[in-house]
């Protein structure tokens, strides 16, 4: 045993407690359990447990009517009857510590890897506020990513906050993978709520591995788990990215997917008495969004920054449903991943048009601002006529700049999905000499069309 796990040791011995406020269930209805005895102890967002013969189910103090508390329990309330008693547990203490690195845990704090796990010393509040506003940074410098899109269209910045909108099956847990083994950070952090189960596994040992593990720390709800611990899976997760933040650390948070947070969050405020607003999601559900993504971002003082990466589940591609829609409201840019691109086999599947980072202008040299607005110009012209182009009705030399947006179009494509171990100064000379091409054939297409016209 080492004497740094001794006071760990003594911390948690000393939170146990030997005495807890009781109450009954008088009823049940609509998912909910309601008890007397306990509303001059207990609060919202409270742990009690109903104690039922052999059985112990934990449940969340969700609404307190007088001198009822209504209860959402962690699973099944089958078996509950009238009169089961009710304890009350003592708040949850969620204290990261720097053991935690490596280590894939549940909400709560508990490992789910099969191997001891002792929190640290302070607790730390879940919901906790964001660093006050005039205290803070302005976002930092560039982030290596490893892809040659990310490092020239598309920049990441230290305290960034960005959005991943894609919908199923078009490479989006393997573009967060890569991110979170080639992102310049000192600690990532990675949020996985209502994950099924069976990638949990295959995430942590086969797309991570052990490379990608040995910085990072797992935060895991899986899509079985009751909306409350789904809800609590990103909260927590920024929790500990607060962690590693104060203590001066570059940290890299992935929350994978808010669109989840935000579904855990209507069954949460629906059973609380919530009316559905706007597409079934209640009133309160912007203002959660907003609360979650406010902590992360450039830290103030000496602290350390969150660069955070929160993905967004949208069906078939519709960014104007609620959560996207909030979500772009309060983020420092969006990457939009395409169905179509993908199919198509190109890897990561970016549309790069509709996609944007607010990093720029500041984040780049005007010359670098030049190439990337080249490179935009040449991508919108060939999208604008591709449907001329690959029916045939288009011929070169009708006009300079479709011309030139076809002679560069297949080496853009092949950049795009270029991995660049060389860095971003390598990417930049890339992309310039993709560029270069296309200047040269369009003065030849020029000059052709100068000699029909005097024929």
């Amino acid at each position: 045993m080492t004497t740094q796990m001794i006071p760990l040791m003594t911390a948690s011995i000393g939170r146990l407690r030997q005495t807890h406020p009781l109450g009954r269930v008088i009823g049940a209805s609509g998912g909910t359990i309601e008890v007397t005895g306990l509303t001059q102890h207990a609060r919202l967002g409270d742990r009690t447990r109903v104690l039922s013969g052999a059985q112990t189910l934990v449940a969340e103090v969700i609404r307190i009517q007088g001198e009822v508390l209504h209860l959402l329990p962690e699973g099944s309330a089958e078996g509950i009857s009238v009169g089961d008693a009710v304890r009350l547990d003592p708040p949850l203490i969620f204290a990261p510590v720097e053991g935690w690195i490596g280590r894939v845990i549940d909400p709560d704090g508990l490992p789910l890897d099969g191997r001891p796990l002792l929190p640290g010393l302070t607790g730390r509040n879940l919901r906790a506020a964001p660093p006050p506003p005039h205290q803070r940074r302005a976002m930092g410098a560039r982030l290596e990513t490893g892809f040659a899109v990310f490092n020239t269209l598309l920049p990441l910045v230290s305290g960034q906050r960005i959005g991943l909108f894609a919908g199923s099956g078009v490479g989006k847990s393997m573009l967060l993978a890569d991110l979170a083994r080639q992102v310049a950070a000192d600690v990532i952090v990675i949020g996985l709520v209502g994950e099924r189960g069976r990638e949990l596994r295959h995430f942590v040992q086969e797309v991570l591995g052990p490379e990608g593990m040995s910085r990072t720390v797992v935060v895991a709800a899986t899509s079985d788990r009751a909306p409350q611990v789904r809800r609590r899976c990103a909260l927590a997760a920024t929790t500990v990215a607060e962690y590693f933040r104060d203590t001066g650390a570059q940290v890299l948070l992935l929350i994978d997917s808010v669109t989840r947070f935000a579904e855990a969050h209507r069954e949460l405020a629906v059973a609380s008495g919530e009316p559905a607003a706007l597409r079934g999601f209640p009133a309160s559900t912007g203002p959660v969004i907003a609360g979650l993504c406010e902590r992360a971002g450039p830290g103030a003082d000496d602290s350390g920054d969150i660069t955070a990466i929160y993905s967004v589940l949208v069906a078939g591609s519709d960014m104007e449903e609620p959560v996207a829609d909030m979500l772009r409201g309060v983020l420092d840019g969006h990457v939009v991943l395409d169905r179509q691109i993908a199919e198509r086999g190109r890897f990561p599947a970016i549309d790069v048009l509709r996609s944007v980072s607010r990093s720029l202008p500041e984040a780049a040299t005007p010359a670098e601002n030049a190439l990337i607005a080249e490179a935009r110009g040449h991508l919108g012209a060939y999208d604008r006529a591709e449907l001329m182009i690959q029916s045939g009705l288009y011929s070169q030399g009708n006009d300079a700049v479709i011309d030139a947006a076809i002679s560069c179009q297949a080496a853009l494509e092949k950049f795009l999905a270029q991995r660049d171990k060389g860095g971003i100064a390598a990417s930049f000379l890339t992309l310039r000499q993709i560029l270069a091409r296309p200047s040269n054939m369009t003065r030849a297409a020029r000059a052709a069309t100068d000699r029909n016209a005097r024929d």
